[in-house]
Order: C-alpha cells, then structure tokens, then sequence
C-alpha cells in the first residue's frame, strides 16, 4: 500500500539506485508510520472522545460489507491551482462541513500520522463519535483511514484532479461497511446522509473560491460478496457505543454532582 511496500528493484547494494528507484521511494515522509493501535493527543474540552483510542485501522479487506467506491467532485474551473486547492483545504478543513459536525484535528492542519476526532450530526439529538487516522498528505491529495466500529471500513482521499482546463475539487471514498448493522443501514439512511455531507462540503468549497455549481457523483460496486468472516466487528459499532454513551449522560452529571458535594463536606 505504500512505498516501503513495494518490491526490491533487485539492485546490487553497491550500486547507485536508478532515478525511478529514488522517485519511488520520494514520498516516504508523506506516509503515516504503521501503527497497531490508535492514540489520541490532548481532547478539547468540547468534543466526545470515544471509539478511537486503542483501536486499530480498518480497510476494506476487515470491513463486512460490499465495497463500494464513490466519487464526489465538483468543478471549480480554473479558479485555483490543485496545490493552492489542497494546501486551503487542509488548513481548513472542519471549516468547510456541514453545520453540527465537528472535526478536531491538530491546530497545524492536515499532517501524515495525525488522529482526528470526529463528532458526526446524526438524526435525533445523538452525535456519533468516531474518528480518523491520516495516512497519507502530500501537496496534490490527502487520504484517511477509519478506525474499527467506525461506520465504514476503509479509506477516503481528498484531491485536486486537473481535466483539461478544469479543477476539481474530489473526495472519493472506497470502503465497505464496517458490519452487519451498517451494511442494513446502508441502502436506508447511511447513503443518503453521506451523500448530503460530501455535496455540501462541495459546495462549501466552491463558495469559498468565489464558484457556484453543482456536485457531481458516481458510484461503483468493486465486489457485491460480504465478507462474513468479519461480522464481529459489531463488537466495535461506534453508533450503538454513541447511543449508550449519550443515555448514560445523566447519570454521569448525577456522579459528577455527588463527587462534588462529598469534596465539599470533606473538606
């Protein structure tokens, strides 16, 4: 999957290595490191930190789903280079959602290695806690990665593509749903409010470089196979962990209050 992935040239080790081989090997430092579990830096104090600490990073091969890529883009003409496009929109990048959804990233921006929180606006009064590692930056595209319980299994890169005289502004996830619940959800609720995210973000992103137009979208099913090996992964479900962290709310102020009110007669 990255660089260091990639076959031996076959070199002698007492050769200089080729241009390609050097060219291949370039973007090292644009990769997050590998990693057997999540950590999570300091939490501002307004953001829900669940389901990401600890877990591990799921792609499309331990999702359970059908996978499934999608292309979202719109056309910003010739309004801004693709690098000035990615450098705005990696500074930026909670800026341009959808209302109600927070992201909490490090303050320098988009970075290969990074862990980001995420508190997602879902129907009724509850906010989905997730989260997501940062694979992969460089000056043209970015790249996530979702963490077990997350809602999909696998990856989500955000570019620049140049057509023509034409930029766009492209975020293309490839993923699977992560288990047998969101696979259900899916066809029901999940397509439409993914869908509704990515389009306004668009069209955040072209209000912001001075461009009204329209999203556009394409879907491909890769593999219509579930892969029912992993319809463990229920386990992790972010969504029913969301649910029984926010119904557990009262109770914690009620801890909270006594814990205070004991301190004061202690004291």
């Amino acid at each position: 999957m990255t660089s260091s992935d990639k076959p031996d040239d076959g070199q002698p080790v007492n050769e200089e290595p080729t241009v390609e081989a050097v060219e291949r090997r370039s973007d090292l430092e644009n990769w997050a490191k590998v990693v057997s579990a999540l950590e999570v830096g300091e939490v501002p104090a307004d953001a829900i930190n669940l389901n990401v600490a600890g877990r591990r990073v799921t792609g499309p091969q331990q999702g359970f789903g059908r996978l499934w890529r999608k292309t979202y883009r719109i056309n910003l003409g010739s309004a801004v280079p693709p690098t000035e496009l990615v450098a705005e929109w990696k500074q930026r990048f909670p800026e341009f959602w959808p209302p109600g959804n927070r992201f909490f990233g490090a303050l320098t921006g988009i970075a290969p290695g990074e862990v980001a929180l995420l508190n997602l606006k879902v129907p009724g009064r509850l906010k989905l806690s997730t989260g997501v590692l940062v694979i992969y930056a460089d000056e043209e595209s970015f790249t996530f990665m979702t963490p077990a319980g997350h809602g999909y299994a696998g990856f989500i890169t955000f570019s620049g593509v140049v057509e023509g005289d034409n930029i766009f502004a492209q975020v293309q996830p490839l993923f699977r749903a992560n288990d047998p619940i969101y696979e259900i959800g899916m066809p029901i609720m999940m397509n439409r409010m993914e869908d509704k995210f990515w389009h306004q973000t668009l069209r955040n992103i072209g209000t912001h470089f001075g461009v009204d137009a329209q999203p556009q979208q394409h879907n491909v099913c890769l593999d219509k196979r579930r892969q029912w090996r992993n319809w463990r992964n229920v386990w992790h479900n972010a969504f029913i962990r969301s649910i029984i962290y926010t119904l557990g709310t009262p109770f914690r102020w009620a801890a909270r209050t006594t814990r205070r009110i004991t301190g004061r007669k202690d004291s």
